[in-house]
Order: C-alpha cells, then structure tokens, then sequence
C-alpha cells in the first residue's frame, strides 16, 4: 500500500503542466525554436519552475531573431530568467512599426527593470479602438490575445483608469458561455485566449470572471499538457507555456 501511495504521489507530479513543458526540453536546452523556447521559460518562470539550459540556448541563437517581436519576447524571457538582455534590448527600434512590437518592448524593458519609453507607452495608449481593444498592428482589427497584453504592458507602466477599464470591457464581450474567451467574435473560445484574458484581469487588480478557470481546467490533458480547445489539441507546448502564467496568477512582466 505504501509503494502503490507512492507511486501515485510520483504520477501526480510527473503530470504537472510545468514537469510536462520540462519532459519536453530538447537536449541543447531549447524546445525547438527560440520564440517556442522564450514562451516556455516564461511558463516556467510564472510556475516557479527551473528552466534547465535554457538560457544559454537562447543566448546561442540571438543571431537568429529578425523581427522586433521576436527580439523582445526573447529578452523578456532571458531577464526572467535572471540573464542580462541588454545586447538584445540594443536591438530594439526605438520607434515601433506594430502595436505588437511595442507592447513586447514594454514586457522586455520592464523585466530587465529598466524604464520603458514614453513614446512607445503613447504608441500603444493611442492605438486603443473605440471598441476598447487593441490591434496587433494600427489599421487591423482588435483582438483579445493583443488586448490582454496591451493591458499588462500599460499596467506595468503605471496606466490607469478609462484605457484599462475599456480594455477589460472588451474583453468580457468575447466571453463564451462556457467561460472560455474568444481571440475575436465569432470564433469558439481557446486556452491561450482564456489565459492571457486571466493574466489582463489580474493586472489590472480585477478579479477574473469565475468560469475561466473551469473552462481551462477543462481543457488539461492527462500528461499535464493542454489541449488548444474542445475541437483541437494543437501545439501543446506553446498552448501549455502560455496558460502556465495564468495559472500562477502572474501578469507580464514577471518580476
């Protein structure tokens, strides 16, 4: 009985989302590409988890990030994990091109302790829709994905008031029934969008609507992993590394 309790004890930790995202590691440290192996420290870093190699996976492959996006989710995810991302954060433009770009150059700068720009905090303040949501680039529709980080990133810089209170209101228009909240109108609801809704609400020192939890808890694999949706169980380790933060009830940045 006590070899079967703790057998049992090792299977319940062995299924965890973050020792699923860690079973998944690559050899060279990395989960396959560096933006995959950023979203995955990150995850990790909200559970309180270790990262392995990680860091010096993606301190291998800076080289390789061409996109300003890619530059600061990486540096954002190397200074969560304790590394110095000034190298990459010379990297960035100062004026971004894409509502997206600036939003992780808000993540990046703020993780590294560092203080973000006026005029890219503006960039994203003034890229709002009437709707209340943001876009991932100006002209485009808003998305909730976009929306819940644009929140994040203009708490983290001490926004308040109306912007943050239009955002949230967009935000629970595309909640489904079920709890779940939609990347847009129309679509079924996902885990990504649910958990990076979560992480906005808790920015923003507001409760997260109670049936988001339920509706991701829903979706958990028994491997620890989590599926995209009801109808899809699509890349796993992203989807995973992405709903670990709202899990911990940890907003970006991290620190």
């Amino acid at each position: 009985m006590r070899l079967l309790g703790t057998l049992c004890a090792v299977g319940a930790i062995a299924t965890t989302p973050a020792t699923y995202l860690q079973s998944q590691q690559q050899p060279d440290g990395g989960w396959g590409s560096p933006q995959l192996t950023a979203w995955s420290v990150l995850g990790l870093r909200a559970a309180g988890s270790d990262t392995g190699g990680a860091v010096g996976y993606l301190a291998a492959h800076e080289s390789a990030l061409t996109t300003p996006t890619e530059i600061a989710l990486v540096a954002c995810a190397e200074a969560a994990a304790g590394h110095d991302a000034s190298a990459l954060l010379a990297r960035l433009p100062a004026k971004p091109s894409a509502v997206n770009d600036a939003i992780w150059q808000i993540f990046a700068v703020r993780e590294s302790h560092r203080i973000a720009s006026q005029s890219v905090v503006a960039y994203v303040k003034n890229a709002q829709a009437r709707s209340g949501g943001f876009p991932w680039a100006k002209g485009t529709a808003p998305d909730s994905n976009t929306t819940a980080w644009a929140v994040q990133a203009l708490e983290a810089t001490g926004t308040r008031g109306r912007p943050i209170a239009r955002a949230l209101t967009y935000l629970r228009k595309l909640e489904a029934s079920n709890g779940g909240f939609r990347l847009v109108a129309g679509r079924a609801p996902d885990a990504q969008s649910t958990a990076l809704a979560i992480q906005a609400f808790v920015a923003a020192g507001v409760k997260p609507p109670a049936k988001s939890s339920t509706f991701l808890a829903s979706l958990r694999r028994p491997d620890g992993s989590y599926r995209y949706s009801r109808a899809y169980a699509t890349t796993p380790v992203w989807v995973t590394a992405q709903v670990l933060p709202a899990l911990a009830r940890k907003p970006f940045p991290l620190r």
